[in-house]
């Protein structure tokens, strides 16, 4: 029996399903080559909620207990109102006993990611951002504007929100800006103030803050936590020319834990901005025309379908995008029309249901409607007490639900007794 063809494989943009992708393909044997429009790529960011799905995909590469265990266990998903009425309160082991998510500083998986990857031979070619690609033979070719930069059989997009290439590629597509978004700070928490809980307090739509431990961040060992709220970016300016001062008043009038996060903040600007897109592709992949041997291009994570983070599902969908079409090249040797239809349908429900949820939710936490928020105040909960209900909640949050009657098995996830080496409940390891 010959062995399977190998590809050469290209992949644009260097976050999250880039690395991942990459390192599946190369240990199948693949020549994969990077193209990163950052000259040095840090392990920078702010907080993410690593869900069940995502550590699943990390395990299948092989890089979960590295980032395990700079993570904090999150047990929780708690949020009330500013008048302290508890708006939702779903724990991840009502689910399945043991479950739970993990708060991560996005560096954390950059890190190991990028690690991994360049270990196991793919070539990374930083400060190169790549602008065309068109079909040629059964290759797609690349430049970046001025010069090529090579042809390849496969072509994987995985440079977020707002690809360059995705406007390139004659498939259908809608972009929309979300008008809110979110302020950041990442700040320590020494003394472990903040428990085990991805903790939310709401003022009627047009206020939100949060706070969710995030381990122990790309290096040191005092564990962190990240704060956020929420803004419409319309009023950004008018938020900043406002100060600091203004600001920490609204922050800590809806939970005054939050000073020792502000803590040495001197001023708005040292706040991360996250603005947020709504991005949607019924079909994520192009073939070259023609007969015979035909080469692909897909698009992965944020490039093909980034949302707002209200479910926190992001940078999962991104990891199981990546793990999903890696395992489809790989059982349909030679053949990549049917590996990245198969991987397309494979992953077209899962996507589809949180964009919808992501695009739902959205205004009931961040919109002018105030109206919304006393009757999500004073419906949440007793709704999340319908058993029907509450199981299809605690599946949206940890990431396996495919569609109103429909579920991604949860055999293989994080679960009790936890079989992955994760650490236990309200501790922070280091490594």
């Amino acid at each position: 029996m010959s062995p399977p063809p190998t590809l050469s494989v290209a992949v644009v943009g260097w976050g999250m399903a880039g690395p991942a992708v990459a390192l599946a393909l190369a240990r199948q044997g693949h020549r994969v080559t990077a193209f990163e429009r950052v000259p040095d790529p840090q392990p920078v960011g702010a907080g993410i909620l690593l869900q069940p799905t995502g550590m699943a995909a990390l395990a299948t590469l092989g890089q979960l207990a590295p980032i395990a265990e700079r993570g904090a266990v999150i047990e929780h998903l708690r949020g009330l109102s500013h008048r302290g009425r508890v708006v939702m309160d779903l724990s991840y082991a009502d689910l399945a006993p043991g479950l739970f998510g993990l708060g991560m500083h996005r560096g954390v998986i950059f890190q190991v990611l990028d690690a991994a990857a360049r270990g196991a031979g793919v070539q990374v070619r930083t400060g190169v951002e790549v602008a065309q690609a068109h079909p040629e033979g059964p290759r797609w070719r690349l430049s970046d504007g001025a010069q090529d930069l090579g042809a390849f059989h496969l072509v994987l997009v995985a440079d977020g929100a707002r690809s360059t290439l995705r406007g390139q590629v004659p498939l259908r597509k809608s972009v929309r800006p979300y008008p809110w978004g979110a302020l950041w700070r990442v700040h320590p928490d020494p003394d472990g103030t903040f428990p085990p809980t991805l903790h939310q307090v709401y003022r009627d739509t047009r206020q939100m803050l949060g706070f969710l431990p995030t381990g122990l961040g790309p290096t040191g060992t005092v564990p962190q936590v990240s704060l956020f709220w929420s803004v419409r970016l319309a009023e950004l300016d008018a938020v900043r020319r406002g100060g600091l001062s203004a600001w920490r008043e609204q922050v800590l009038a809806l939970d005054p834990r939050a000073a020792l996060l502000l803590e040495g903040l001197s001023d708005l600007d040292e706040l991360l901005v996250a603005p947020y897109l709504d991005v949607t592709m019924p079909r994520r992949f192009a073939l070259t025309p023609g007969g015979g041997a035909r080469g692909g291009l897909a698009f992965l994570g944020d490039a093909a379908h980034a949302m707002s983070p209200q479910l926190g599902q992001g940078t999962n969908l991104a990891l199981l995008d990546a793990v999903a079409l890696a395992a489809q090249v790989e059982a349909r040797p030679g053949d990549l029309p049917a590996a990245l239809a198969a991987w397309d349908a494979e992953r077209s429900p899962h996507l589809r249901y949180y964009q919808l949820a992501s695009r739902w939710l959205t205004p009931v936490f961040q919109s002018r409607l105030s109206m919304i928020g006393p009757l999500r105040d004073l419906l949440f909960a007793p709704l999340a007490r319908v058993p029907w209900l509450r199981r299809r909640m605690l599946d949206s949050l940890a990431g396996v639900r495919t569609g109103v009657f429909s579920t991604l098995p949860l055999p293989g996830l994080p679960a009790a007794p936890v079989p992955l080496a994760l650490p236990p409940p309200h501790k922070v390891t280091t490594s």
